[in-house]
């Protein structure tokens, strides 16, 4: 296990990252979305609640340049299943999930992004609470090596999860032209029980110049019962 906080300020640019773990007490499955940027169009944006979820959008509406990979629903709920990712795909999962096809199935219709010459991976993740149980699954689909003629896709699923544990996947590797997409399964990563000191923690681990914002998550795996955080840079 990893420490997230080390993890977290030793990168400056770490991209678009989802945590998801179960709170070290067994009471909450846990998620934590939080988006970066280095460009001006990347950086003028919050995140709004929306329904169950959050939306991003645009801080300020007269600097948006292009809305198309930015402007987006992170996070969805279908049933007593929280769908978190970092693009449009949460949409493809909420519409072909409740068409019951499985998470793999709707993102096997998804590649990564056309964002030549990133290819930037498109990461998702989904949280199944009913009944007093909890599980999750994370996926990443991203070029070959950044070859963009061929996709690949990895999905990781996690049953009964060890309380106080979680994992994290992210965009990239770290800043670089072109950015070097993430490798390797989701690094495991340590949760905590206090949901407000878990936010300030990841708030205040990412690169300052960088972050843009972050959403954290508890749900209360008996009664499916959340509550929620926002963090935007731009206020």
């Amino acid at each position: 296990m990893i420490s997230l906080e080390n993890e977290l300020k030793n990168n400056a640019y770490p991209g678009r990252g989802i945590i998801i773990g179960k709170s070290p007490n067994g009471k909450y499955a846990v998620t934590a979305y939080f988006i970066m940027g280095r460009s001006e169009n990347s950086r003028n944006r919050v995140f709004v609640e929306d329904g169950e979820g959050i939306r991003t959008q645009a801080f300020d509406a007269s600097k948006l340049s292009d809305p198309s990979l930015i402007i987006y629903a992170p996070v969805r709920v279908l049933g007593n299943k929280t769908i978190v990712t970092n693009g449009d795909q949460t949409d493809t999962i909420y519409e072909l999930m409740d068409k019951q096809q499985t998470f793999e199935q709707a993102l096997r219709t998804r590649e990564f992004e056309p964002d030549a010459p990133n290819y930037t991976p498109r990461i998702s993740g989904i949280m199944h609470v009913e009944n007093g149980v909890y599980n999750y699954a994370m996926s990443i689909l991203k070029s070959n090596n950044g070859n963009p003629d061929a996709c690949n896709r990895f999905t990781f699923a996690y049953s009964n999860p060890v309380a106080g544990e979680g994992h994290f996947i992210h965009t990239y590797q770290c800043d670089g032209e072109p950015l070097p997409s993430f490798e390797g399964e989701p690094k495991l990563v340590e949760i905590s029980d206090d949901m407000e000191a878990f936010t300030d923690m990841l708030w205040n681990s990412l690169n300052e110049d960088n972050k843009v914002s972050l959403f954290v998550r508890y749900i209360d795996i008996e009664t499916g019962k959340y509550q929620s955080k926002i963090v935007n840079k731009n206020q």
